[in-house]
């Protein structure tokens, strides 16, 4: 496979073998060559958990204290008589049935979604379509509530969700590179103190086994966790 010249100067950047400290592998992230748009940080985690016992799922949000970086397309499925409260406050999409038809055809101009609690038994019926990509909303991570404008708000002030696939693996975009090294560091360990507090109760063992670190384009750099993470 041929490499760009951007990638072989990555690889003559980055030592092979080496685990790398959260701090050391942001200020390489940054400081080596990137493609002419704004790529995003993403942060990978393996977990301990097994992810065959339901007891074990994790999933939870953060609100990430600079923000994603991202503009998001939010969509909410209410009742008619909450349409007007969603558009007011900012949401793209705002529906019903309708929405629910459109998605089941294969609609996906969106990357956020929220739901009323007596929406949920028809948006259920996309939970193979939302489910996969993460897009369906639940109360644990705020996204079925009768309060459209505060969790409307909350996805366009950085609100992160996330949620382990059927690998017990975690990958999250916790900000643009163009962010300083301080506010990327910042949001990382926001998302790590809410990804511990989701440890399931019942759960004996470590936690997370292995981090790494990338940009959209980059190779991954692996990471030793802070002690104040590591449980």
């Amino acid at each position: 496979m041929k490499r760009s010249k951007r990638y072989k100067q990555m690889e003559n950047v980055i030592e092979k073998d080496k685990v790398y400290s959260l701090e050391e592998a942001v200020e390489l992230l940054k400081n080596t060559p990137h493609p002419k748009f704004d790529e995003t940080l993403e942060v990978s985690i393996k977990l301990g958990v097994d992810p065959r016992k339901s007891d074990q799922m994790v999933r939870g949000s953060v609100k990430l204290p600079a923000g994603t970086g991202k503009k998001k397309k939010i969509l909410v499925f209410c009742e008619p008589e909450k349409e007007e409260e969603a558009k007011n406050s900012g949401a793209d999409f705002v529906g019903s049935k309708d929405l629910i038809e459109k998605i089941s055809k294969g609609w996906l101009g969106f990357d956020y979604c929220i739901a009323t609690p007596s929406m949920m038994r028809e948006v259920s019926k996309l939970g193979k379509i939302l489910g996969p990509r993460g897009l369906m909303p639940s109360p644990k991570s705020g996204t079925v509530t009768e309060n459209l404008t505060w969790a409307i708000n909350e996805a366009r002030e950085g609100k992160l969700d996330f949620k382990m696939d059927k690998f017990g693996s975690l990958n999250v975009g916790v900000g643009k590179i163009s962010f300083s090294k301080e506010k990327l560091l910042e949001n990382i360990r926001a998302f790590l103190n809410s990804l511990i507090q989701s440890r399931p109760q019942n759960f004996k063992g470590k936690f997370i086994k292995s981090v790494s670190l990338s940009t959209t384009m980059s190779k991954g750099l692996r990471v030793n966790l802070p002690k104040e993470f590591e449980v």
